[in-house]
């Protein structure tokens, strides 16, 4: 069956289904990541993808960018904001060639980067995932 769309989400509907995902967080994890922006973009930049030697254009769907709570001292002054990326169009593009909606899509790839804030890498979430 081919899947057929109106108008895709712009980015502010996008950040509006990410901060509808990110409400549902229980308080007790949401406490944590209070103050990380959640910023959506056309595409990552081409030197995102050339330091995770991602070559597709499409191949990110979000990025957290910032030092994870497990590396973080007591005396840690952030000099800078801790963010997470969702790209639009590869959002886009996952959505349109997959079975998700676009609200699961967004809320796991939300939940995955957060998972990063956390200190989890790609192959503690993928463990924690499949027990």
């Amino acid at each position: 069956m081919t899947r057929t769309f109106d108008q895709p989400p712009s980015a502010d509907e996008m950040t509006a289904i990410a901060e509808a995902a990110l409400a549902l967080i229980p308080p007790s994890l949401l406490r944590h990541v209070q103050g990380l922006a959640i910023l959506v973009e056309e595409f990552p930049e081409a030197e995102v993808l050339e330091e995770l030697e991602i070559d597709d254009w499409f191949g990110l769907l979000g990025l957290y960018q910032g030092v994870a709570l497990d590396q973080r001292s007591v005396s840690h002054t952030p000099d800078d904001l801790n963010r997470i990326y969702l790209y639009r169009r590869p959002l886009l593009d996952a959505w349109a060639s997959g079975e998700d909606s676009l609200e699961d899509l967004i809320a796991n790839t939300l939940i995955h980067e957060i998972g990063h804030h956390f200190g989890l890498s790609d192959d503690d979430m993928d463990r924690l995932e499949s027990e």
